[in-house]
């Protein structure tokens, strides 16, 4: 059984025990039950309330400040939530691992994006969460003079999952609205202090002490590929590869590059060295690609392309060798197999741009190989040629399509006006897809780890990944974002891995630089930055949830007060029944679109 069947399991047969001992009067007077949450009732720290909530003047300040951004964040909340609701519904998107049902779920090991070595930093976080959350309710209770019945903790089991506050009921209702107000908006406004206090020490002082560490990050390797079978694989750090010292990912490509040799000397970061036979391994392929038909990429059945025209091949170089005077070649795989196509750039011709006014065929696939006679192999040959020339120049293109057989045999030239791209360089109005003919290869086989990145990104610097963000708060507000996508930096940044924090297999990728935590060393270091960073990421998300207007979460109460004010102005004697009808509604919506958001994906998709 996978971890949530056996987490279900565990909570039917806790809650079954909590039952039996509640049903023979066993449970402590103090402890309650709802469902299987027990909840632990106390009277103590009443008076330390009474004594911090002293400076009344200053917390209903911070009160009515906290309600201003409480209400702009719900109304944010509502109208992003119905608008990905209609969005799911209008167009299904794909059913992906972020939709998945126990995704939703902010259990490290559970979640699949939350590692189970990180559920120590997400426990405190919640704990800080909580604790600040309902002290906002306890200490604007006592500023409001709202009596307390109890307060305490919600566990599941030994878990602590939610802290409460009880109000005297009556005592909240004879306090005015804005009292209300403010007491419910207070957890949300501590949440959000705290989120602030986190990333303000997280992205300045605690990050400016980390730095990556020399060489080339290993996220994994290929199935199948020269890494794989040379034991190179999770977690390896290359700091020198045939003797040349390898400083960071892009160096490991351009030392490749310079190898000719089939079998290169790999030196680890422990010392440790490995001899790895370069092979031209295929790690993707075009569904449009003229190879499909000899070249797999599934799991138990990789392919490794030996030679080109009965030219062997180990690596990129030298496949381009073999490819450079030959726009038509046969690929030999491993197993044997021949596969004949034109090796050039596959793309997508675009309906309304130069090729397709010159004859190139509209929304089809094409192999260019030529650009006025140059030879053009992959996306990055089509800009570097293009880019000699001027926008309105004339040149011919040199392009295969699909045949009467299917083949891309069928040869044609276009006399192409080049047009202005967005950018303003001058474009044949094609989509390229990656690779060789829409196949890209490996002879190292190694997936590397952007380690630099992460760091930025972890650093507050999400605003250099999109074009650069002006304004300190917003380039604050931006790197807040940056943040919370990296846990499902696979999902939403499209990258290969996601950075749940420093963790066993990626903390030696990273190394303590000189900055003020420094003294901390790595450990300290590296526990500092994932307390940080899941306190603010845990926190940001109480706030935000807390905010949505339904009950019984804070939100929805201040809907109902909010709503109840503009009510008692109307001139009607319906005024309960009318305040009911919206709060309910919205309430309505609110669910709605959370499911339809969490299950939309699985249920209307194909």
């Amino acid at each position: 059984m996978n971890t949530l069947v056996w987490v279900l399991v565990g909570i039917a047969v806790y809650w079954l025990g909590v039952l039996l001992l509640n049903s023979q009067g066993l449970l402590p007077s103090y402890v309650g039950t709802q469902g299987p949450i027990l909840t632990i009732h106390t009277q103590r720290g009443k008076k330390f309330l009474e004594w911090i909530a002293q400076p009344k003047r200053m917390w209903r300040a911070w009160g009515n400040f906290g309600l201003g951004i409480a209400l702009v964040v719900m109304v944010g909340t509502f109208l992003l939530l119905v608008v990905q609701a209609v969005a799911v519904v209008r167009n299904p998107p794909p059913a992906t691992a972020a939709t998945q049902p126990q995704n939703v779920l902010v259990i490290p090991g559970v979640n699949q994006f939350l590692p189970l070595s990180v559920a120590p930093e997400i426990l405190f976080g919640l704990l800080v969460g909580l604790v600040v959350h309902e002290g906002g309710h306890a200490i604007m209770c006592r500023v409001e003079d709202i009596e307390i019945r109890s307060m305490g903790l919600a566990a599941l089991a030994i878990l602590p999952i939610g802290a409460f506050v009880e109000p005297d009921e009556e005592s909240r209702a004879n306090a005015d609205r804005g009292s209300q107000s403010r007491m419910f908006a207070a957890g949300v406004t501590n949440n959000f202090a705290v989120t602030l206090v986190a990333f303000l020490l997280l992205f300045g002082p605690v990050v400016g002490s980390i730095a990556v560490a020399p060489g080339a990050a290993v996220g994994g390797s290929f199935d199948g590929s020269a890494a794989k079978q040379a034991g190179i694989d999770k977690g390896d750090r290359i700091v020198a590869v045939g003797g040349e010292h390898i400083e960071s990912n892009a160096d490991l490509d351009a030392a490749l590059s310079r190898t000719d040799s089939r079998t290169v000397s790999v030196t680890l970061a422990d010392g440790e060295e490995k001899q790895l036979r370069q092979s031209l391994l295929v790690t993707g392929i075009h569904p449009e690609s003229p190879f499909t038909s000899a070249i797999s990429v599934s799991r138990d059945n990789t392919t490794t392309v030996t030679a080109v025209n009965d030219t062997a091949v180990h690596n990129e170089t030298a496949f381009r060798e073999a490819v450079a005077d030959r726009p038509v070649v046969t690929l030999r795989t491993e197993s044997g197999e021949t596969v004949t196509g034109p090796v050039g750039v596959l793309a997508t011709v675009q309906s309304d741009g130069p090729g397709a006014d010159a004859g190139m065929p509209a929304d089809s696939t094409v192999v260019i190989t030529a650009i006025d006679g140059e030879r053009v192999l992959n996306a990055s040959d089509l800009s570097a040629t293009t880019d000699r020339y001027e926008t309105g120049d004339t040149v011919t293109v040199t392009a295969y399509s699909e045949g009467e057989s299917g083949d891309y045999d069928q040869r044609d030239e276009y006399e192409v006006t080049l047009g202005e791209g967005n950018d303003g360089s001058p474009i044949v109005g094609v989509f390229p897809m990656q690779g060789y003919s829409g196949v890209t290869f490996s002879s190292f086989g190694v997936k590397l780890y952007p380690a630099g990145q992460y760091l930025d990104l972890l650093g507050g610097k999400f605003g250099d990944f999109v074009g650069g963000i002006g304004g300190p708060l917003v380039s604050f507000l931006s790197g807040i974002l940056g943040v919370l996508l990296l846990p499902f930096a696979s999902v939403s940044l499209g990258a290969t891995y996601n950075f749940a924090g420093f963790v066993a297999w990626n903390s030696g990728f990273y190394t303590a630089a000189g900055g003020p935590f420094s003294f901390l060393g790595e450990w300290g270091l590296f526990l500092l930055a994932n307390l940080l960073f899941w306190t603010g990421w845990v926190n940001l998300n109480l706030g935000f949830f807390n905010c949505i207007p339904a009950f019984p979460l804070d939100g929805g109460h201040i809907l109902r007060a909010s709503t109840e004010a503009v009510v008692s102005r109307l001139p009607t004697s319906q005024g309960r029944q009318l305040t009911t009808m919206v709060t309910t509604t919205i309430g309505l919506v609110m669910l709605m679109s959370l499911l339809l958001m969490v299950f939309g994906p699985q249920l209307l998709s194909g």
